[in-house]
């Protein structure tokens, strides 16, 4: 096989363009430069991971940006839908929004933690988006939430969402009136809710909201105008406020 020496190939690459237009090569030309290119990267796989890296810095700068444009053209959906529990300090300087699902394994792993910001904190807002995604049983558990706010307030749903957190249990609406019953608060009162159109009406929302926000999967968190997708162990969280404090 024929192969150009290094020397060649560099003074290859540093030609014009129009010197280096594959185009114009001939097939054994072109050959020759693929297999030196090929055995550059062999002997050096190092570059490729560089340029890995390289890539993949810049699409999460991308995914950075055209998150921060999508929440700030979409903060009224987010921070204000008049449907969803607020909670923490409804006057806090930073809010944190939480799509969630009861069921999702890592939204639990993330509920203690977050409940210790929002506790430790004292100046957070905190908004829960029902955002049932792995099945029946979690639109089950949402649409219960969502009845127990519209039938006895905030405080009822804040205790029913704390339940359903690590409920484990049946979803069927006797299995979660009996959950609501334990909690003292008036089931019959709540299951009467399921009925009400804000309830799917509110769940759907939600859905439709983080189509736009082009969210596939739970926890994701809003914190102030930046969007994280995933869990975030406690640390974190604190420094992300701090930093949304900071401007």
């Amino acid at each position: 096989m024929i192969r150009l020496a290094p020397f060649a190939l560099i003074g290859l690459m540093a030609a014009p363009v129009q010197a280096f237009d594959l185009t114009n090569m001939t097939e054994d030309e072109r050959q020759i430069f693929r297999d030196e290119v090929r055995q550059y990267l062999m002997d050096n796989p190092q570059v490729i991971m560089d340029a890995v890296a390289v890539l993949e810095e810049r699409n999460a700068a991308n995914q950075e940006n055209a998150d921060l444009r999508m929440v700030e053209d979409n903060s009224d959906a987010i921070f204000n839908d008049g449907y969803s529990w607020v909670g923490g300090n409804p006057e806090g300087d930073v809010t944190v929004v939480e799509f969630l699902d009861y069921r999702c394994g890592y939204c639990r792993k993330a509920y203690e933690e977050v409940m210790e910001l929002v506790e430790d904190d004292q100046n957070i807002r905190f908004i829960v988006k029902e955002f049932p995604i792995l099945g029946q049983a979690s639109l089950d558990s949402s649409r219960f939430a969502v009845a127990t706010k519209l039938a006895a307030g905030d405080d009822a749903y804040e205790a029913m969402h704390d339940a359903l957190m690590a409920y484990k249990g049946p979803t069927d609406t006797q299995a979660l009136s009996r959950l609501a019953d334990g909690l003292g608060l008036d089931s019959a009162a709540i299951v009467a809710k399921l009925d009400d159109e804000a309830v799917d009406g509110a769940i759907r929302s939600t859905h439709e909201l983080a189509q736009t926000l082009q969210i596939n999967g739970t926890p994701t968190f809003v914190f102030g105008d930046q969007m994280i997708r995933g869990y975030v162990p406690l640390k974190a969280m604190e420094q992300i406020v701090s930093e949304q404090r900071d401007g």
